[in-house]
């Protein structure tokens, strides 16, 4: 009996050791990691990521014997990019228009293609997206938000907005003969409906609530107010009380004037923004998305060189808005509106943030700890202990030259590796 009982032990020990679970820790071991609060480049730092997120961070790290090393010496570790103002289901202009890819694509091809758009995305870096607007393909956002989070594809992680809101007659695609009927690229609104359609979105899965504050339908086609002041704080009210902030798509200065005022959690775009407003915003601590690459993107398909010498009017102007929002103290996000331009080119935006007076650190914290703030995540947007484990790794000191940026050479998310040297 005794020998009997010996080899049942050592039969359970043999099935435990065989069923037991493999540890998912991981420990990252680069030559540097960045911290991008102090701005300081450290060495001789060791990561330890487990579960998704950051266990442990520092020289000495205790871990199991067994743990799953990555080697990354040569490499400097930073927290995952994020770009806070992006369309997944649009992609360039110069391919196709707007206006025909909202009336031309079908929506199983667009979501098709935002599948592409969020591989190529997740593989340069940027583990974060604020998606604004499915530009008229309805809740695909969504759909293809929640299909990221089961795991049925790869890309970062999404917030969206659903079909956002216009007011009546302001939005596209327009031009068309009045007898047929139009596939707007946003929900169009008015005064009482406002309360149900913003529930009804939110209902419908919108993580934030977007209002085109303003459009381009003005007598000459200048962006002009689309909702009072009234109708801006119903928004943000209903939006609010959910849980959920709202944001305003807002080029001229009164709509921005008005969105600041209606409580707005940031503003996208802000061209015609006076000194005076952008004080407005610094007082409300209401965040600036410039998304100063779309404008350089289009204003190149129209022909534009990059030159100071033939600069198009929409770029002096958005020279003269970043230097307003830098002067009175306007906290800076990094939101692209990829989508525009070529996805999993998003740094393009932080090369232009850096060009138009933002210093190297003041961009890296554009694209992390600012837009960490838009994403409504906590522990998002730096490398610390029981943060989300969003690292990625580059090919040199991002402080000392942002090029590196492009040369991205690891990629984790939610603690699981999508890219190794």
């Amino acid at each position: 009996m005794h020998f009997f009982s010996k080899s049942i032990a050592s039969i359970l020990l043999v099935l435990l050791g065989f069923f037991s679970v493999k540890s998912d820790e991981i420990l990252l071991k680069p030559s540097y990691v960045l911290d991008v609060v102090t701005g300081e480049t450290l060495s001789g730092i060791k990561i330890l990521v487990d579960g998704g997120k950051i266990k442990a961070i520092g020289e000495n790290i205790s871990h199991d014997a067994s743990v799953k090393t990555i080697d990354l010496t040569g490499l400097t570790l930073m927290p995952g990019l994020i770009d806070a103002h992006s369309h997944v289901l649009l992609h360039p202009y110069n391919e196709v228009s707007w206006t025909d890819q909202v009336l031309r694509e079908s929506w199983a091809e667009r979501t098709l293609r935002a599948g592409n758009h969020l591989r190529a995305t997740l593989e340069a870096g940027f583990t974060s997206l604020r998606d604004l607007g499915s530009e008229g393909a309805g809740y695909m956002d969504v759909g293809i938000r929640d299909a990221l989070n089961k795991g049925v594809i790869q890309g970062p992680r999404l917030i969206v907005a659903g079909r956002a809101i216009v007011s009546t007659g302001s939005y596209g695609p327009k031009g068309f003969d009045l007898s047929h009927h139009i596939n707007l690229g946003a929900e169009p609104v008015d005064g009482a409906d406002l309360v149900r359609v913003v529930r009804d979105q939110i209902g419908k899965g919108a993580d934030i609530i977007k209002v085109y504050a303003d459009y381009r339908w003005g007598p000459n086609g200048e962006a002009k107010p689309t909702f009072t002041l009234d109708e801006l704080k119903t928004i943000v009210r209903i939006a609010n009380d959910s849980g959920r902030p709202a944001v305003a798509h807002a080029a001229s200065d009164e709509a921005m004037r008005r969105a600041i005022l209606a409580g707005v959690q940031s503003i996208e775009h802000g061209d015609g923004g006076s000194i005076e407003t952008f004080k407005l915003m610094a007082e409300k601590g209401v965040i600036f998305c410039p998304t100063v690459a779309a404008g350089d993107a289009i204003s190149r398909y129209r022909g534009w060189d990059g030159s100071k010498e033939n600069e198009p009017a929409r770029i002096a102007a958005k020279r003269i808005s970043m230097q307003r929002a830098i002067e009175v103290g306007v906290e800076i996000c990094n939101g692209s509106d990829v989508g525009v331009f070529t996805h999993g080119d998003n740094v393009r935006e932080l090369e232009l943030l850096n060009a138009y007076g933002l210093s190297n650190l003041e961009t890296i914290k554009a694209a992390t700890l600012t837009a960490a703030k838009l994403m409504n995540i906590d522990k998002l947007g730096q490398l610390e202990h029981d943060y989300l484990a969003d690292i990625i790794a580059v090919d040199g000191n991002p402080l000392d030259d942002l090029s590196v940026l492009r040369r991205v050479k690891f990629v984790m998310k939610d603690g699981k590796v999508f890219k190794k040297p």
